[in-house]
């Protein structure tokens, strides 16, 4: 069995990860296209100052400012790569937006400033969640509204993991440890709500929402070979090697695909809490 090592996330998503992303950038946006919808009715017609935390290649941040033509936004991701792209996506928008590259836990941002903090999948990437949160409470401005939209637990989304099962036994990959920092880290909503309360937050909910998404057939391939931890370990693979296991894991998908689309039922915490 081959072995693939863990890798750090900040090194990832300035290289590999982030890359891949900004490359499936369409795919990915017209996938999660209902998460951003969700957060834009959400925006209140009195924001001023708004923040997206995690921002990526912006989706939900130009949605964000392009609903909110008056407010002052502003995007902060830890990817240079795909802050670059977002940048350039807003400049075709024709909207004024900023951006930061860093890493929302340890930047210091202005003290209370933002009157709306967000994020799209974006927030379960921290070291110190409680630190992260903590220093984004400080930028808030006082009664600041804070949603973000986060995955439920892997095995209330097996699409997600679909990949990495059935290529499980000739290809070690990262464990998902529970609680560790990654796409499920926030799969304990009760732990969500007391890491959100410890860092100073209140008026705290976290609601379930199951959110049907939708990729084209034709693109399942590529998001397959190219994305998440099979995706990231066929990279550094022989091309014939990794082909051979990208049809492999394209065949457990079977069960998704409804005609010339496939479905991802997206379970996920809508988490909204006050400053």
């Amino acid at each position: 069995m081959t072995h693939i090592s863990p890798v750090d996330q900040n090194a990832l998503w300035n290289g590999p990860g982030g890359q891949i992303w900004v490359a499936q950038q369409a795919i990915l946006d017209g996938l999660f296209q209902p998460l951003a919808d969700l957060l834009v009715a959400e925006l209140p017609d009195t924001v001023t100052q708004l923040l997206d935390v995690g921002c990526g290649t912006g989706a939900s941040l130009l949605a964000a400012a392009a609903a909110r033509p008056s407010a002052h936004c502003t995007g902060l991701d830890i990817s240079a790569p795909m802050l670059d792209l977002a940048r350039q996506r807003a400049e075709l928008a024709g909207l004024d937006v900023d951006f930061i590259v860093a890493d929302a836990q340890r930047h210091p941002l202005p003290a209370a400033t933002y009157d709306w903090i967000q994020s799209r999948l974006g927030v379960m990437f921290f070291e110190d969640s409680q630190a992260a949160f903590a220093n984004l409470h400080r930028a808030a401005a006082p009664g600041a509204g804070l949603r973000f939209i986060a995955w439920r637990s892997a095995a209330e989304n097996p699409f997600m993991t679909t990949a990495e099962r059935a290529i499980g036994d000739v290809l070690d990959l990262p464990p998902r440890v529970p609680g560790a920092p990654g796409q499920f880290a926030f799969a304990d909503g009760e732990r969500v709500r007391q890491v959100l309360q410890a860092a100073g937050w209140k008026e705290i909910e976290v609601v379930a929402v199951d959110l049907p998404c939708f990729i084209a057939r034709d693109d399942l391939p590529d998001y397959v070979g190219q994305l998440g931890p099979l995706g990231l370990a066929l990279r550094s693979m022989p091309p014939a090697q990794a082909a051979a296991l990208r049809d492999r894991a394209l065949a457990a998908f079977t069960p998704f695909i409804e005609g010339n689309r496939v479905r991802v039922d997206a379970a996920c915490w809508r988490v909204s809490a006050r400053a």
